[in-house]
């Protein structure tokens, strides 16, 4: 029952003398007390009932409601039959703590209170729980004929409760378009993905502008592939019968979850074929009959055989077994259904159509994949290597070798989500990526190690510096001016560079070195 029940013409009279605007806290029970500090033994929601006998001084009624604030006391009803009228500091102290102060008239007796209370909250309970057995019916039932957009709209109009589900990429699964948009999505993607690698409690809440908002997880998928249900609303202030409401939503689409799964299934299998046939070299004719078997199972018949496709390479660090897959898997489907996704050993292959526009597939996976970044933990990475694009079946094989080696480029960069696409796969950067990780480590070590040391014991700048000058074509004027220093001081920087690694920054050969170091670095 809502605390304003008790000022009701069948509710036994009492005067409120402070919290009116509080009338709408939840009452869950009564507690009758005169200790002086009952918060220990408060649960939440009581109205606590008190003769006032702990009062002995007017500083003990600000005690006495701070203990019933921190107990979470929904209001506090004083009886005048002992002590008299309610004292003005205890009215003070109940307006200070926003807490609904009710006057009990000596001829009101407790009990009556109590049993009003407890009949009112028993009453709300049995209506509660119809409510919800009916609300249920009516959503399995909308979840069997219509789909999740039909049970969202049902919980919008019938209880208040906006929703959204969203994939861990921002794509918008179910719920009102106008509601919500790309970028409120993408904040609440990025949240729930960090609560989750903090292993957060099952539901989280975030603000986005001034918008209040609920995460909770939909079961099924690895972390960087798993369904988002968002509601408007702060989850902690709500009730055990809407949060259930909330809990049961996530369920039915956890479930509508699983059933496009288990529908994936042959496709999955036909993309591994796909795969495995492009490792053996196959026969053009062989991939063909692949790839259109594998299409009809991902398209129908109503959409055309793409003639131009990227082969996507992704692998990840740190991550959970397959996880890789199942985020791209899942990313994709909102980008092109057609896309194919196999595997190639440690990692996910992907037979993407050609996206259309002037983006370039890099481009467009790299804005896609974005948020993922937030469900990464510090050691978690996703490297992504695009080929060119290949006309028809005959240049998938060598499609899937450039994003294998874009992938090796991707991996050598920092960062947690690396991209790297065929326009990079003539420069220098793909010759860094095809020597081993012990050469790289110790070619850097060698160049760079001592410079390190010395910025890290004199604070000197003396690698930024470097980075600047090889940047500016060693133009000690530009560079001085780039870093806002004098060009003396430049000089005198270079010259300490020179003296750490014994190199002569004025040779072509050594300029090229130390690029290639802070590259790899």
């Amino acid at each position: 029952m809502r605390i304003g029940a008790l000022l009701a013409p069948a509710a036994p009279p009492m005067r409120l003398l402070a919290g009116s605007d509080e009338l709408d806290r939840v009452v869950t029970g009564v507690m009758t007390t005169d200790l002086r500090d009952p918060s220990r033994y408060l649960h939440g929601g009581e109205l606590v009932l008190t003769g006032m006998l702990w009062r002995y001084e007017p500083e003990d009624s600000e005690r006495f409601v701070r203990h019933l604030a921190s107990g979470g006391a929904a209001g506090l009803a004083a009886g005048e039959a002992e002590v008299g009228p309610v004292p003005r500091d205890l009215v003070a102290a109940c307006e200070r703590h926003r807490m609904p102060l009710f006057a009990v008239g000596e001829d009101v007796a407790f009990g009556a209170v109590t049993e009003f209370v407890n009949r009112q909250v028993s009453a709300d309970r049995a209506a509660d729980l119809s409510a919800l057995v009916e609300r249920h019916r009516m959503l399995v039932s909308a979840a069997s004929g219509a789909g999740l957009d039909a049970v969202l709209q049902l919980l919008g109009g019938d209880v208040d409760l906006e929703s959204w589900v969203l994939t861990p990429t921002a794509r918008l699964v179910a719920g009102p378009v106008e509601g919500i948009d790309a970028a409120e999505r993408e904040a609440l993607v990025r949240s729930h993905l960090e609560s989750q690698r903090r292993r957060s409690t099952p539901a989280s809440r975030t603000r986005v502008g001034e918008r209040q908002f609920s995460l909770l997880p939909v079961p099924g998928g690895t972390p960087l592939a798993q369904w988002l249900l968002a509601v408007e609303g702060d989850i902690t202030d709500w009730t055990a019968k809407r949060r259930q409401l909330a809990e049961n939503l996530a369920g039915l689409v956890s479930a509508e979850r699983a059933r496009r799964d288990e529908g994936r299934t042959l496709r999955t299998r036909l993309a591994d074929e796909m795969i495995t046939l492009l490792q053996r070299d196959s026969v053009p004719d062989e991939l063909q009959r692949a790839l259109e078997a594998a299409h009809a199972m991902s398209s129908g018949p109503e959409l055309p055989l793409p003639r131009t496709w990227v082969v996507v390479s992704v692998a990840g660090q740190a991550l959970a077994e397959g996880e890789a897959r199942e985020a791209v898997t899942e990313a994709l489907t909102g980008l092109d259904d057609r896309a194919l996704v196999g595997d190639d050993g440690d990692a996910a292959v992907v037979l993407l159509p050609q996206p259309q526009g002037e983006r370039t597939a890099s481009e467009v996976l790299a804005e896609l994949l974005a948020p993922l970044e937030a469900g990464l933990g510090p050691e978690g990475r996703l490297t992504v290597g695009v080929s060119a694009p290949a006309d028809g079946v005959g240049g998938l094989r060598g499609a899937l070798e450039e994003a294998r080696h874009a992938r090796r480029i991707a991996s050598a960069r920092l960062g947690r989500l690396c991209v790297a696409g065929p326009e990079e796969l003539a420069s220098h950067v793909l010759l860094l990526a095809a020597v081993p990780d012990e050469v790289r480590r110790a070619f850097r070590s060698r160049l760079l190690d001592r410079v390190i040391a010395y910025d890290l014991e004199h604070q000197a700048d003396l690698v930024r510096t470097l980075e600047a000058f090889l940047r500016y074509d060693g133009s000690w004027t530009r560079c001085a001016a780039a870093l806002h220093v004098h060009v003396n001081t430049l000089r005198y920087r270079i010259g300490r560079i020179e003296e750490l690694t014994g190199r002569d920054l004025s040779r072509l050969e050594d300029r090229v070195d130390f690029f290639l170091a802070l590259e790899l670095s």
